[in-house]
This record gives structure tokens, sequence and C-alpha cells, in this order.
């Protein structure tokens, strides 16, 4: 099956092969299973908390296996939360995907799996349906940089793709708003997504004070891109 416009932004924001690439919170598995035809060298992880679902995946990547239509066997499904991930059962460099949920909830994952395997130069491309702000925060916080980043839209909402690391020797600093993102995206799609979160914020900054920091980022983001 084609991914969609999202899911496949996300496989070519991966550059270079990995040891395990951790598809998580993986639905029905699609983009995990389009990456085991990218990457047949790299062992593909499908994760999901919910049991239904990673039966359905693992049922779906046996009978490919099966009819020889995929005939990669370097696949796991794992029935957990993205906190508890076994990355020190597997050697070699992870890649750890997280797409689909909230920015406030990807931090928080980030933050689980930091302290749980902070000795190891962690990698993670993140695509959150929404507060990105509070999410590059937490990045910023746990001392990761970036690598790449992007803005893309599909079906009228538009989603960033952030690639990170811990690994000293790499990446740039984080910019809690974005950098990369707005030099690359079109001007029409910066100004409908740079209106949106403006005025998202300035609905909840009324009662939250970090609402208002990122407002008043955001305006003055808005600002600039009308100088340049």
């Amino acid at each position: 099956m084609p991914l969609s416009y999202r899911l496949q932004s996300i496989v070519n924001t991966i550059k270079n092969p990995y040891h395990h690439i951790w598809d998580t919170c993986c639905d029905h598995g699609y983009l995990g299973m389009s990456l085991l035809s990218t990457y047949p060298s790299s062992t593909i992880h499908f994760v999901d908390i919910s049991a239904h679902i990673m039966k359905g995946v693992e049922n779906g990547l046996s009978t490919q296996d099966d009819c020889q239509q995929l005939p990669y066997k370097n696949w796991r499904c794992h029935t957990m939360s993205v906190n508890d991930l076994p990355l020190d059962q597997y050697q070699g460099r992870h890649l750890i995907i997280i797409a689909g949920v909230g920015g406030d909830l990807a931090a928080e994952f980030i933050q689980q799996l930091t302290a749980r395997f902070g000795d190891l130069a962690l990698e993670f491309i993140i695509c959150p349906v929404h507060h990105t702000f509070t999410l590059r925060q937490q990045l910023i916080a746990l001392n990761y940089t970036l690598i790449d980043e992007s803005l893309i839209s599909e079906n009228k909402r538009f989603y960033e793709i952030i690639h990170v690391t811990r690994n000293k020797r790499q990446g740039v600093a984080i910019s809690p708003i974005g950098d990369k993102l707005w030099h690359r995206a079109e001007q029409c799609e910066k100004a409908q997504y740079l209106t949106r979160l403006i005025t998202h914020y300035q609905n909840v900054s009324r009662s939250n004070r970090d609402a208002l920091v990122a407002l008043h980022a955001y305006q003055a983001l808005a600002n600039k891109l009308k100088c340049n």
C-alpha cells in the first residue's frame, strides 16, 4: 500500500541505515513495512501498546513472509509502551520514530527513554500532531541537538518532522520555534501554519504562562518573516 505523504516524508528524513529502527505507536505498521524494503539490513521494530493492533501487524508481516511478497525476516513486534523500549537488549545504532501523538506525550516518552539510556547516543525522528513548542523545549532541556527538520502539510493539517540526536559530535542547537523548516517551506504554507499557531496560543495564553511565551516567540517570528 502506498504511504501517505506524511509517512513518506518521515522515511525520506532517514539518510543513513541503522542497526535498529523503532516504529513506535505503529498503528497498522505501514511505515515500518516501508522501512523493511528501504533498509533491508536494519531490524525494524514495530511497537504499540495495543495487543489487538500488534496482533494484526504481526499476522500481516508473517503472511507476507510466507507468501514471499516481503522476504525479510529482520523484524520484531513489541506490545508495550514507548517508555519501556528494550534498547539495551539490542546492540548497535538505534533510531526511534515517534509519530501520530501529541508533542507533550512525545516529550514524555523521550524524557523517560533518555533517563533510562543516558549512556546511549539516542536518535529520534518525531512528527507530532501538535504541541511542538513543548516538545522542542524538552529536547533542549535534555541536551539534544538538531540533525534536520521540515514542515509539511497533508489533508489541510501541518506537521513538523524533527530529527534529533544526543551525539555531541552531530547536530546544531534546537530552536524552540524551529529554524530550518521556515527557510524551506513554501511562503503560503509558512503563513498559514504561523497563523494557526498564533491563533491557538492566543486562545490558551490567557490562563497559561508557557503558552504566552510561545505566543510571543511565534509573533516575533511572524514579524521577522514579513521583514524578509
